[in-house]
């Protein structure tokens, strides 16, 4: 498989799906986990998982930068 195509099938899965090969190709280009890099992933997970079971509800980026924009004014 030539790696154009391989871009194109995984830029087609889904977003957890591409985070997931993102992870794991860039655990392969660092080999070292850290106690740091292992709590920062953690977290991620365990934000992911607030997400999707409905604990939090995301807030995209517009809404962010409107509340931002309200405040300075």
């Amino acid at each position: 498989m030539k790696t154009d195509d391989l871009i194109l099938e995984i830029q087609s899965l889904p977003v957890e799906e591409r985070a997931r090969v993102a992870d794991c190709i860039l655990r392969s280009l660092n080999q070292t986990v850290s106690e740091v890099d292992q709590k920062w992933a953690d977290l991620a997970a365990r934000r992911l998982q607030d997400i999707q079971t409905g604990v939090v509800k995301p807030v995209t980026g517009e809404d962010v930068f409107a509340e931002i924009w309200r405040r300075l004014n």
